[in-house]
């Protein structure tokens, strides 16, 4: 489809690969952008490596409308995202004055440390990022936008994105509970309805616990009117399924 648009994440950190922190990053940025009608095509989670990161973002560049990066940008000697930006574009970098201001809005300049003087280094030409937690901010180089890692430093940086998208057209979504049933029970159906209303997707997420199970069916969209449709088909079949249940 001409209207669809596609973002791809990186989210960077050995801290992710080890299993030490929890990556939260991508859904918040994937409910964020779908309402701007940008949907995610790809996510990868890689290692604080140069050489790879400089290779996934030039690759990702070329590949999605849109990419994301998350980490990396802090004041400490691996905090190396910044650099490998610039690498991926062949681009310079160096402190900038406006990264500086933004800085000295938390920091006194005596406080702007060498290390905290690292957050103000921006590869040549990017524009700033907002950052209305902590201040140091992050940065829009082509189609890229890197932004810190830590969860509530980025959902404050995405606040500054929208005004910068392109956006296709909205996805819509619509959602239907079944309890007392399981995927398994459902797979026919669904897979029947999806292949009858293309454009749409229909996704199962099941939920449960010692005194009840069930499945959420999710169908998401771009033609509001064409969800609704879907929406009584899944009711439908959880209504067929129920009466299955309880006879």
């Amino acid at each position: 489809m001409d209207d669809m648009v596609i973002a791809g994440v990186i989210l960077i950190g050995d801290e992710l690969l080890s299993g030490r922190t929890q990556d939260t990053n991508l859904g918040t940025i994937a409910k964020f952008l779908e309402p701007l009608g940008v949907s995610i095509g790809e996510a990868r989670i890689i290692a604080d490596n140069s050489d790879t990161i400089r290779d996934t973002v030039k690759a990702f560049s070329e590949q999605f409308d849109y990419v994301f990066t998350t980490g990396g940008i802090g004041p400490t000697h691996d905090d190396i995202t910044a650099d490998c930006i610039a690498a991926a574009f062949d681009l310079g970098i160096s402190e900038r004055d406006d990264a500086i201001e933004a800085l000295c809005e938390r920091y006194s300049l005596e406080e702007l440390n060498e290390a905290r003087r690292r957050m103000a280094r921006i590869p040549d030409g990017a524009t700033l990022i907002k950052n209305p937690v902590s201040q140091a901010p992050g940065f829009q180089t082509k189609n890229v936008f890197t932004l810190a890692g830590v969860p509530q430093i980025m959902r404050g940086m995405l606040e500054d994105i929208p005004h910068r998208l392109k956006g296709g057209a909205e996805i819509y979504s619509v959602n239907v509970t079944a309890e007392g049933i399981g995927e398994g029970d459902a797979a026919k159906g669904l897979a029947e309805i999806e292949r009858s209303y293309p454009g749409v997707s229909v996704g199962s997420y099941p939920f449960f616990n010692d005194a009840l199970r069930g499945v959420n069916f999710v169908a998401r969209g771009r033609d509001e009117k064409l969800l609704r449709e879907v929406k009584r088909k899944l009711e439908a079949l959880v209504e067929g399924l129920n009466g299955l249940n309880t006879a």
